[in-house]
């Protein structure tokens, strides 16, 4: 048995972002462990989890909703990655190259609610 949002592109896209998200915040300073790496950490976890709680939603709607959540995450990564670089936790490289990656996954989350409303 698989679940619907395995097959979602948007999903292993949303959980590789993470998994950079992760590797960034493992080298930020010991005292902001709770800070902003736990934001961090959480905002970008919350982004793949509405994408599969949403997934198995009973209508387009509903999934649609849990969608648009997952880019107001995606916003709150975003804003938090500035101010990681403001205060020099991260490379401007490896801030460009997160950036990218939440710009797209952003953009396929979009295209993918817009799917959705075609069918409606």
């Amino acid at each position: 048995m698989s679940f619907r949002f395995e097959k979602l592109n948007i999903w292993h896209d949303a959980r590789a972002f993470a998994n950079l998200i992760y590797d960034l915040t493992a080298l930020f300073p010991k005292d902001e462990r709770f800070g902003l790496v736990d934001q961090l950490r959480r905002a970008v976890v919350s982004v793949v989890l509405n994408i599969s709680e949403g997934s198995d939603r009973k209508s387009d709607a509903e999934f649609k909703r849990f969608l648009r959540m997952s880019i107001t995450s995606i916003n709150e990564v975003v804003t938090a990655l500035y101010l990681s670089l403001d205060r020099k936790f991260i490379a401007k490289q490896d801030f460009d190259k997160a950036y990218d990656v939440a710009n797209k996954l952003a953009a396929r989350i979009n295209a993918t609610i817009n799917s959705l409303s075609k069918k409606q």
